[in-house]
């Protein structure tokens, strides 16, 4: 018994270590950017969380439709002005943004288990309005 509670503990302590879940905060302003994510890039690993602060109201996240995801991903939205979090199981680039401010730019990208194999259909996605923009610059640092 003690041996199995000695190999539980270990086990616990370990994956507290070793986790890399991520907080992302949603803003109205960061700097002199407005209608941001805290960070707009994050890499995780298979089994980790993003875990979402709806730090100032208005916000959300949504996974984008239409080339946004790793192959068998279901949809996500989460609901405006609440914090949200995300499991990540399937390997790939994550592309989200807010849905009342993805014209204005606020969009993000999880890569998970450093797996880029979806790039191109990432690429292909119609961002709007100010995304355009961002989505290529964040693109070319991916």
């Amino acid at each position: 018994m003690k041996k199995l509670t000695f190999t539980l503990l270990i086990f616990f302590i370990s994956q507290s270590v070793f986790a890399a879940d991520q907080t992302i905060e949603m803003l109205n302003k960061l700097g002199k950017e407005h209608m941001v994510y805290s960070k707009k890039i994050v890499n995780v690993n298979v089994g980790d969380t993003v875990f979402w602060k709806s730090t100032t109201p208005g916000h959300n996240v949504e996974f984008i439709k239409g080339g946004g995801v790793p192959e068998g991903v279901e949809k996500f939205r989460s609901s405006v002005s609440k914090d949200a979090e995300y499991r990540f199981e399937i390997p790939g680039i994550y592309a989200y943004w807010c849905t009342p401010h993805k014209g204005m730019g606020m969009i993000g990208f999880v890569v998970v288990g450093g797996n880029k194999s979806n790039l191109e259909s990432i690429k292909k996605i119609k961002y709007l309005g100010k995304s355009k923009k961002i989505a290529a610059e964040l693109i070319s640092s991916l």
